[in-house]
């Protein structure tokens, strides 16, 4: 995780973001254990208070489960579930504003799809 924090959103929030994002990339997988609230709170010297807000915001989205006595575990099927809600909220939220910007500025879509096919073979 990022230790920098910004001032634009809660701690909570970001952290709850960073674990989202840790999810989604695979860096946290199903059943995994989340790091313990002691050590994340040490380590970005963040008031155990704020780290356990952030997980608990996890836990209220059915992403994250308490065990007694064991810590916070990611769900079985969040990664699939966040990635749901994340393409939807892409979807409907940012992609307009990305359409908008690339009419605005005059972009042709046949170019956006070469610059694709040309970062594609790249990769490959």
């Amino acid at each position: 995780m990022d230790p920098n924090w910004n001032d634009n959103q809660p701690i909570y929030r970001q952290l709850r973001d960073r674990v989202v994002a840790m999810i989604i990339e695979g860096t946290l997988t199903d059943g995994d254990a989340l790091p313990s609230v002691r050590n994340v709170a040490a380590e970005y010297q963040l008031n155990p208070l704020t780290v356990l807000k952030g997980y608990q915001a996890l836990v209220d989205e059915d992403l994250v489960e308490k065990r007694r006595g064991l810590g916070m575990f990611v769900k079985e099927g969040a990664r699939k579930q966040l990635t749901k809600d994340e393409r939807q909220k892409f979807l409907e939220e940012e992609w307009p504003l990305v359409v908008d910007r690339i009419d605005r500025l005059g972009i042709d879509p046949q170019e956006l799809l070469q610059r694709l096919g040309t970062k594609e073979q790249e990769n490959n």
